[in-house]
């Protein structure tokens, strides 16, 4: 049985075949055999089958930022800029090994019922490596931060992990994404030039992706959709070919983001056609496209626009990332096509989540050592938005976990069975933005006036005949994952209808609507009121979860409600949600807080506020980018409020990006940045808030205080973006971290070797009473300059490290002088030296001449 498929009978001695051949070989013949449609067919995502070679169908576009996304039931790590916080590199190769794992053992079994969509691939679109420059960004949860040495060193381990180390084959293939100026803003991203100098270019947005591409030597890399100094990324023969492939020795193939051909001609207009936006795109090196342009492909080579040989070197790229995953082969021949179904949402795979969720927890405050927090507190109250949405923790291009625990119920099994524990909203997530829950059971009703809604289950996707089985259901609640709502039906083609009534208790304005994964329709009183929005199947991604329309409901009112849902591949989840009317809102939550002891308040954003290109309109956003980087008015003012009364305040921020929280800084008595921490979120956070775990994440980015600290978003100019050349003092500079133990540096060396190498050696000693990861980080600065403008500082070198409380340990560091003349400074620590924020470990600073 093959990995993928295999002719048979007489395409069996096709040489292609042969796996005593080299790949070139059998790339080769295999190319050759056939024609110039089945070529330019190949060259699309969405690739079809060629029977008459045995050549099946496949989808490249597949993802796995942190998980299998968008493909069910999947292992859903820290979101990336929480795994950046982790700054554990061997950490990252553990979490991409076992996101890979559960990708093969995923596509395997969908080969083996024959399906091949989208999703269901090898071939993973992550790691999005671009340098967060400014926190604005929406889709900068995405990345490992904003330090190029930091993010170059977490995305070598994270796509050594995808790929493997098989000397044949590839486990997955790891696509680093955007290459190569990509960082906002969204709702122009298809038509926005990206200006900056040579020095800009080479010193902050080039050096990770050069350190990725030639240490962890990903076989696939996708271009940006804008353009770059006047070219279009995805048409630029200096950035695929210049330096990627030439500069680089980059040998993989180049995929474009979805619908950026598209923008060569209809946006950036850099040319009128589609024949022409293909042909460019093509020479310039970008073999495979999402989307459609490429089908124009053919009219272009009898334009002359481009040859059918320029097609043949993209097409070979592309069979050859085939036969390197082993899609050609016999199964028994590729050792990861071995990989159990039973790997996926595995214990050990749960384990590793919890333990890169702690990692990535970054202590920010903890006035008089409030934290931890006792287990047997008499009472406490936690309140916010965030504190009880299993989505929101999940982050962007996220899979289905099948148990995420939320920060309330992950607090709740922490604390002793005599805690009590009171649990209210307090705030919608900002004005314009309500929270959605499922509709509690006590609202629904059968026809025939039973609890719930019933459910019709069909073995078809059009709704008709007569239903498989039904049910009663309490509430709208489903989640099947990839698989059926029972055995023995067809777990892509099948479809639900739910009815009954709806029967409010409180007249007023609500939100109505529906969460899911399938094709589905919410009606009130026979009208269509609400469309799923976001499919994971989506063509195009739509990052929003949901679609919500305001109804006005009376209570004591019967409402007929029919919600249909039609599956028809990958996975099936259908929640029926409301934002009901909460008049007493803020007033319940402070009434909690009076009766707690210690209050605990979930705040931040989620990723239905920040991301890709989103039709988000309210204050302090825009298109899935931030216009303000504090926190949304309606939360600051809860906090405020509860604050006041005088009580220990802890807050929990949960989010993908800086947060300007400056009154909060101030008055709060702890914060905890947990960014979105993915399905052990809860535990985890319970576990830093209670001592179980000692917090040691430090932060990948700079905390300004406000956007005046910033220049224009629009602006790629490198003035005073990023820690390296920002002039001002921040709340919370980048490596910033607090830990329950303290460390001491001491006994720091320095020897100078040939040419342009240092050895830095230091003692880092575990002065406190517990055991604790600090990150030893290194940087240099230098006053002097030969040409050209210096950074303040550069993080050049650093390490995670655990210690046992009173455990010592020399560290070692080999790294290179910067290229400048004049005294070099070089500093070791837990954090940047010259910091103003007091942390829990010491900084070293030695100055050594640079002649």
């Amino acid at each position: 049985m093959a990995t993928d498929c295999r002719p048979q009978k007489s395409a069996d001695i096709y040489p292609f075949l042969d796996t005593r051949l080299s790949i070139d070989q059998r790339v080769n013949d295999l190319v050759a055999r056939m024609t110039l449609d089945e070529k330019i067919g190949q060259m699309m995502n969405d690739a079809p089958a060629v029977e008459r070679l045995g050549i099946p169908r496949y989808n490249w576009w597949s993802e796995g930022l942190h998980g299998v996304a968008r493909a069910g039931l999947a292992t859903v790590f820290p979101q990336a800029i929480g795994l950046g916080a982790t700054w554990d590199d061997a950490l990252i190769y553990r979490v991409s090994t076992s996101i890979a794992d559960e990708a093969r053992a995923k596509h395997h079994n969908f080969v083996e019922k024959d399906k091949r969509f989208i999703y269901q691939g090898l071939t993973l679109w992550c790691p999005n490596i671009n340098l967060f420059r400014d926190p604005r960004w929406g889709r900068g949860q995405e990345t490992y931060g904003e330090d190029p040495l930091l993010t170059g060193t977490l995305a070598t381990e994270f796509i050594k992990g995808l790929q493997g180390n098989d000397p044949t084959y590839f486990k997955t293939i790891a696509t680093v994404k955007h290459f190569a100026v990509h960082s906002g803003p969204e709702p122009e991203r298809h038509s926005f030039n990206a200006e900056t100098n040579e020095q800009d270019l080479r010193d902050t947005y080039l050096p990770h992706f050069e350190m990725a591409i030639k240490n962890g030597k990903p076989y696939s890399v996708m271009c940006a959709y804008n353009r770059y100094n006047g070219e279009a990324c995805c048409g630029s023969p200096r950035l695929l070919s210049d330096i990627l492939r030439n500069e680089w020795g980059f040998t993989g193939f180049i995929v474009s983001d979805c619908e950026a051909i598209t923008d060569i001609y209809k946006y950036h207009k850099i040319v009128p056609t589609p024949e022409e936006a293909a042909s460019i795109a093509v020479k310039a090196g970008t073999d495979l496209e999402c989307g459609k342009v490429y089908q124009n492909l053919k009219e272009a080579v009898h334009k002359n626009f481009i040859t059918e040989a320029d097609i043949d070197i993209a097409v070979k790229r592309l069979f050859t990332a085939r036969f390197k995953l082993g899609m050609f082969d016999p199964k028994e021949k590729v050792k990861f096509a071995q990989i159990p179904y039973s790997v996926v949402d595995s214990k050990e795979h749960q384990a590793l989540a919890l333990e890169a969720a702690r990692k990535s927890m970054v202590l920010l405050k903890n006035k008089d050592n409030i934290l931890p927090l006792k287990k047997d507190i008499r009472s406490m109250a936690v309140i916010g938005p965030n504190a009880d949405q299993w989505l929101m923790l999940l982050g962007n291009y996220n899979g289905v976990p099948s148990q995420p625990i939320t920060p309330l119920k992950g607090i709740k099994e922490k604390v002793s069975a005599n805690t009590k524990v009171l649990f209210e909203q307090g705030s919608e997530l900002a004005t314009g933005m309500p929270m959605f829950y499922p509709i509690p059971g006590n609202i629904l009703f059968t026809n025939d006036n039973k609890p719930g809604l019933k459910a019709d289950f069909f073995d078809n996707i059009t709704l008709t005949g007569s239903p498989l089985f039904s049910n009663v259901t309490p509430t709208l609640d489903a989640n099947w994952f990839d698989k059926a709502p029972r055995q023995g039906m067809n777990d892509d083609n099948f479809s639900v209808r739910w009815t009954g009534e709806l029967r409010p208790t409180l007249s007023g304005t609500y939100q109505l609507g529906i969460i899911s994964t399938c094709n589905t329709k919410l009606y009130l009183n026979d009208s269509v009121v609400a469309k799923t929005v976001y499919h994971f199947r989506d063509e195009y991604g739509d990052p929003r979860l949901r679609k919500s329309v305001p109804v006005t409901l009376e209570a004591g009112k019967r409402y007929r409600i029919v919600v249909e849902a039609i599956e028809t591949f990958a996975d099936a989840q259908v929640q029926l949600v409301w934002a009901a009317p909460k008049p007493d809102l803020k007033q319940n939550a402070l009434n909690a807080a009076r009766q707690a002891d210690v209050v605990i308040m979930c705040m931040g954003l989620t990723p239905n506020m920040e991301g890709e290109e989103m039709d988000v309109k309210i204050d302090g956003f825009r298109g899935g980018d931030r216009t303000k980087i504090d926190l949304p008015l309606a939360q600051q003012e809860l906090i405020k409020e509860v604050t006041a009364l005088g009580k220990p305040v802890i807050l929990v921020l949960l989010n993908g990006s800086a947060l300007a929280v400056n009154w909060e800084n101030d008055h709060v008595t702890a914060i905890l940045e947990a960014w979105y921490p993915g399905q052990a979120a809860g535990r985890a956070i319970a576990d830093v808030l209670f001592g179980d775990y000692n917090p040691g994440g430090r932060l990948p980015v700079t905390f300004y205080k406000s956007t005046d600290q910033l220049p224009g978003f629009d602006d790629y100019h490198i003035t005073t973006q990023t820690y390296r050349y920002f002039p001002g003092t921040p709340l919370y500079p980048f490596g910033y971290g607090l830990s329950y133990t303290t460390f001491r540096y001491s006994n720091l060396s320095i020897e100078k070797f040939a040419g342009d190498s240092l050895r830095i050696v230091a003692k880092v000693t575990n002065t406190g009473n517990r055991e604790g990861d600090e990150v030893a980080q290194v940087y240099t600065s230098s006053k002097y300059t030969v040409g050209k403008k210096s950074t303040i500082r550069s993080l050049v070198a650093f390490k995670r490290i655990h210690l046992n409380a009173g455990e010592s340990r020399d560290i070692a560091f080999k790294v290179k002088l910067p290229a400048i003349a004049g005294p070099v400074s070089i500093s070791i620590g837990g954090g940047q030296p010259d910091a103003l924020l007091k942390t829990t470990s010491n900084v070293l600073t030695q100055n050594i001449s640079n002649p």
